[in-house]
């Protein structure tokens, strides 16, 4: 089979998106895996499928696979390409994109800048939404490690985060505490483990160790949850500048159950052809 794509980005967190929207496309997850391979591949940090939309309202179906083969229900920088994508090839010309996803539907808005704006969703913290095995939500979620116990503030932004905070993330033990916490219990379908720095009310930076994909250069999702959890925890204003190592996103959210909306840039980098 030979299957037509496209690579792109959004802050160095880089995909292989596929046009499914006149044919039908399964790979499986042996496949993807392939795809995503940087050396025998082409190599992303998640795969993109479009798809013909299934629920009313919605323009298209936007499916989200990891490097490691398995389905995810999110993913911001991703959504902001797909929009991108669907522009560039003038599938759709409206400058708002209503995309169902596996967790609803999301709302990707074109900005004179050429960078899109997405309502990302509510933010969930009940237990049972995230999920975690947890009695009852709590402000923050103990873990005990072989040397140290931290604490973390977990949520859902339609995939499960737990954020962390720390002095410096240039120094924060990613490698090796993201993997950790990613095979805790408490968690079990995995987390995304975000490592936040807060420089003042409305500037942290980032770095997002992702389930099937290990640390990227930045996450849409991960910088929403991050910014959350330091609103929540009353260390944030409801506007702030997210730093990651692929640039900058501006995250706000007003709290309550009002949707988190996330604006960043969508970059174009290639189109090619691979023989499956």
């Amino acid at each position: 089979m030979e299957l037509d794509f496209t690579k792109m980005h959004g802050l160095g967190n880089d995909f292989i998106v596929i046009n499914a929207l006149e044919r039908t496309v399964q790979l499986t997850g042996e496949q993807i895996r392939f795809l995503a391979d940087r050396h025998f591949g082409v190599g992303c940090d998640q795969l993109l499928m479009i798809e013909p939309a299934g629920t009313a309202g919605a323009d298209v179906r936007y499916r989200i696979f990891n490097a490691d083969g398995r389905e995810a229900g999110q993913c911001g920088n991703g959504a902001r390409c797909i929009a991108d994508f669907l522009h560039r090839e003038e599938i759709i010309t409206n400058d708002v994109i209503t995309a169902e996803t596996a967790r609803g539907l999301i709302r990707i808005h074109r900005q004179a800048d050429g960078g899109y704006r997405v309502n990302m969703g509510t933010p969930a913290f009940d237990p049972a939404d995230i999920p975690l095995r947890a009695d009852r939500r709590r402000d923050s979620y103990a873990i005990d490690l072989p040397e140290s116990r931290l604490e973390v503030f977990a949520l859902s932004m339609g995939n499960p985060h737990a954020v962390l905070l720390v002095d410096d993330v240039d120094t924060a033990p990613v490698a090796s505490l993201g993997p950790q916490i990613q095979r805790q219990s408490l968690f079990p379908e995995g987390v995304n483990v975000g490592f936040m720095q807060i420089l003042d009310r409305t500037h942290v930076r980032l770095r997002v160790f992702e389930r099937g994909a290990g640390e990227t250069l930045a996450c849409g999702s991960g910088a929403c949850a991050a910014v959350v959890a330091g609103i929540t925890a009353g260390r944030l204003d409801k506007q702030v500048d997210v730093g990651l190592k692929g640039g900058h996103l501006q995250i706000g959210w007003d709290g309550g159950n009002e949707p988190v909306w996330m604006s960043g840039p969508a970059i174009m980098v290639y189109k090619g052809r691979i023989e499956l």
